[in-house]
This record gives C-alpha cells, sequence and structure tokens, in this order.
C-alpha cells in the first residue's frame, strides 16, 4: 500500500509519513512560483528513494498547477539536474 503525499498549505509544505516518520519538502509560494526550501527525511527513512518520490511527487505537483520552480534546497536542486523532464520548470535558465 503506497501512502499519499499530501500537501500542507499550513505549514507550506508537502508531507509523507511513513511507519509513523515524517518526510517533507518545504516551500514558499508566490503567484505562478513556488521556491523549494528545504528537503526532510529522517534517517529511519533513509536509503528507501523517499527523497526522490518526494522529489518527483512536488515537481509533478508544480507542473500540474503550472508553476515554475526555484530549487533552493540542494536536493531538489540535484534531483532535477539528474532528471531532465523536468528542467523546463526552472524559473531561470541560464542562455534563455
Amino acid at each position: 500500500m503506497a501512502q499519499e503525499i499530501a500537501d500542507n498549505p499550513d505549514k507550506h509544505r508537502y508531507e509523507l509519513v511513513i511507519d509513523g516518520a515524517l518526510a517533507f519538502v518545504a516551500y514558499r509560494r508566490s503567484p505562478g512560483l513556488i521556491t523549494f526550501v528545504r528537503a526532510q527525511v529522517p534517517p529511519a527513512l533513509g536509503g528507501r528513494g523517499i527523497g526522490s518520490r518526494l522529489a518527483r511527487a512536488v515537481l509533478e505537483a508544480a507542473r500540474a498547477n503550472g508553476d515554475k520552480v526555484i530549487p533552493q534546497c540542494s536536493f531538489i536542486a540535484a534531483f532535477i539536474g539528474k532528471n531532465p523532464e523536468f528542467q523546463d520548470l526552472l524559473a531561470m535558465q541560464s542562455g534563455a
């Protein structure tokens, strides 16, 4: 059974609870733009691909909402670097 990643706008983060542990990606929103500021996966959940699952979900949500992305979080930035299908979401692209 797959756990659902949920947007918690009151806390400004997407959340995923697995085995009682909370993993999340925190964000700031402005019109047409979402800045991902921090990703956190508890050590107990490490090595299970949860960070990548969260990253993919938040980027797909940004695309569905028509938002551009600023990846201040180094994990999200690295994920975009490894997954070129999300590079079009970047708000600032060099050479553009």
